[in-house]
């Protein structure tokens, strides 16, 4: 790892300032879990670091049909909160299932939806061909080992899978992100955060430069209760998701009133199957329905040498999710 000076911000205010201060030399330090690794990586090489870890925002919120969650709550405080557990299983389950109790405890909600990669080209160096790492220089990706990397979502220039859970329940609940910046505050949806790596990769969200998250909002709906996170992956802990999908479903009766997917471990980003859900909407809910699902989900998917498995696997993951979700009581 580089040397580096440490700094401890006391507000978001302090820490923006901090940061204007060298904005080409400066990073936000939250849990650490990605950054520290990155850095001894030598992927990333900030020159200063600012711990926003200490700011008051490690509020849960459930109120007046309102879910909140400050952004510097801790991943183990969200998955082990009883109200969230029961009105919206499927957020919970995408925490529990992500990482190690070790990592649960330090990583934050606000630092989990912006982790890097784990595409091998990414984290390794002696690599030089990675759009994400060294714009304009390639994706050595394409013509190497490429089973992990995605099928929805990719370009030319970039088919690095983003690896979290925790945002596919926020893409799954049209939740929103509250923001702070040198421009103020503001409001966007979740959906909006991620951006398609197009060909430019290597600017991986619409953040402005040193703007920062401070909390999630969604609304909450009774029928949220249906909801579940099915992860499949190479072994049962400490893995990422070869496919996995979040799932929510309305039903009247066995119809569909509405349905919301989102998808993972297949996408560059944080992925909304919005037309599987719209072709499945006033049907009833059944082998054959979530099947249609699954094949609009994956219609568009695109493969490359050794994941060419991966729409398959999506396609029985998404049915099975929206089976178990159907058992479920609302």
């Amino acid at each position: 790892m580089r040397s580096f000076t440490y700094e401890r911000a006391t507000s978001p205010a302090a820490a923006l300032q901090a940061f204007e201060a060298d904005e080409a030399a400066t990073m936000y330090l939250a849990g650490g879990t990605t950054l520290l690794d990155l850095m001894k990586l030598d992927v990333l090489r900030p020159a200063r670091v600012v711990d926003i870890s200490g700011f008051d925002a490690r509020a849960i919120e459930l109120s007046d049909g309102q879910l909140r969650l400050g952004a510097a709550v801790k991943m183990a405080e969200a998955a082990q909160h009883n109200g969230l557990r029961s009105q919206v299983p499927m957020l919970t389950q995408t925490l529990t299932s992500a990482a190690s109790t070790q990592i649960r405890n330090m990583a934050s909600l606000g630092g989990n939806v912006l982790q890097r990669t784990r595409c091998p080209y990414f984290r390794d160096v002696s690599w030089s061909a990675c759009n994400k790492r060294n714009p304009g220089s390639g994706c050595a990706a394409l013509e190497a080992v490429n089973r992990i990397h995605a099928v929805l979502g990719t370009s030319g220039a970039c088919v690095a899978t983003y690896p979290g859970d925790f945002a596919l329940a926020l893409m799954a609940l049209d939740a929103e992100v509250e923001l702070t910046g040198a421009g103020g505050n503001r409001t966007v949806p979740f959906a909006e955060l991620h951006r398609l790596p197009g060909d430019e990769p290597h600017i991986e969200t619409n953040l402005a430069p040193g703007e920062l998250i401070v909390a999630f909002r969604a609304k909450l709906e009774p029928w949220m209760r249906r909801s579940l996170y099915l992860k499949l992956r190479d072994r049962e802990s400490y893995e990422f998701a070869l496919a996995s999908a979040a799932v929510a479903l309305d039903l009247e009766g066995d119809v569909i009133r509405q349905a919301r997917i989102a998808l993972g471990g297949v996408a560059t980003v944080p992925w909304r199957a919005q037309a599987a859900e719209d072709a499945i909407a006033g049907k009833p809910l059944n082998e054959a329905t979530a099947q249609l699902a699954a094949d609009v989900a994956f219609a568009r998917a695109q493969t490359l040498s050794d994941n060419a498995f991966k729409p398959e696997l999506g396609r029985r993951t998404l049915v099975r999710a929206l089976l178990q979700a159907g058992n479920m009581e609302a």
